[in-house]
């Protein structure tokens, strides 16, 4: 349990210094407009209002509370980051793993070419392209929104539900394409040093089916550091939906970002920041949870 406790205080703590760089930085900003207090009482007040949930008032929104906004878009974004994450997250295991059995083959070279070029394309390009190629040029999905209001009613029904995964199909389309790739190639390099382990060796000696040795004792042991990757990654890609939520004009917590920006609604900025430094330290957390679970050698050390 002191285990726990220490990494909840790191936890806390790094919560407590992001935020206060945020203060100063979004201070920092042109054209300087906030209250007219000497800063260190904003800055009281900014800390105390923040970790009692009280994120401002948007100027850009007729003065909608941030944290209504937060909690109003950011399960937009939890569904299609953590859909689109995890599907690129299977996929990449599963062809990582492919790759490294047929290691030298053309199936290797061409698995490994896809993933390189495919982790080195930025995520918003992806976004552009499909967006001019299934929402303008075909028109097979819609191009913005989460659903058409003036079509469906919110709620438990299934057209609602169809509506919504409608005009959600680009945006996790573009979080898988835009991550498969990364996944590939650190599955394969894991997988490829695990096969040369001595254990590996004794199951096969030991007259054990391939397919059990594959799942069992490789992928299992190489999948091991990519749990943590995922646990932290899936904080910073909220962080890295800002552009993918703008190209669609989905309204998740990265498009309330961007519009923030662009109209220079900084309690928006400040308040939505925060949210996000809270995800990914929370996803830093659980990363250490996890692997703690999956190794607990880590606990120890």
């Amino acid at each position: 349990m002191r285990w726990i406790y220490r990494r909840l205080i790191i936890t806390f703590f790094t919560i407590f210094v992001a935020s206060s760089i945020i203060f100063f930085l979004i201070r920092n900003m042109p054209p300087y407009s906030f209250s007219p207090l000497p800063l260190h009482e904003q800055y009281f007040m900014y800390i105390t209002r923040t970790f009692r949930g009280d994120l401002g008032r948007s100027r850009r929104f007729a003065g909608i509370p941030v944290i209504e906004i937060a909690c109003r878009s950011l399960p937009w974004t939890i569904f299609t980051v953590s859909t689109g994450f995890l599907a690129s997250f299977i996929a990449g295991m599963v062809l990582g793993i492919i790759a490294a059995y047929k290691r030298g083959s053309p199936l290797d070279t061409l698995i490994s070419i896809i993933s390189t070029i495919d982790a080195a394309i930025p995520n918003y390009l992806f976004a552009l392209i499909l967006l001019v190629l299934f929402a303008g040029m075909i028109n097979l999905f819609p191009g913005f929104g989460a659903y058409d209001a003036d079509k469906v009613t919110p709620g438990l029904n299934i057209l609602f539900i169809l509506n919504v995964l409608h005009h959600a199909a680009l945006p996790i389309l573009s979080y898988f394409i835009a991550s498969f790739g990364s996944w590939a190639l650190y599955m394969r390099s894991n997988t490829i040093s695990v096969l040369r382990e001595e254990y590996v060796f004794a199951a096969k000696a030991r007259g054990l089916r391939d397919s059990r040795i594959a799942w069992k004792y490789v992928g299992r042991n190489a999948m091991l550091p990519l749990f943590t990757l995922m646990a932290i990654n899936l904080g910073y890609v909220f962080g890295g939906s800002t552009l993918i939520e703008f190209v669609f004009s989905y309204p998740g917590i990265g498009y309330y970002i961007s519009r923030g920006v662009s109209t220079r609604d900084y309690p928006l900025m400040q308040g939505l920041f925060f949210v996000l430094t809270v995800a990914v330290t929370a996803s830093n957390f659980m990363a250490d949870l996890i692997y703690s679970r999956l190794d607990p050698r880590v606990r120890f050390e």
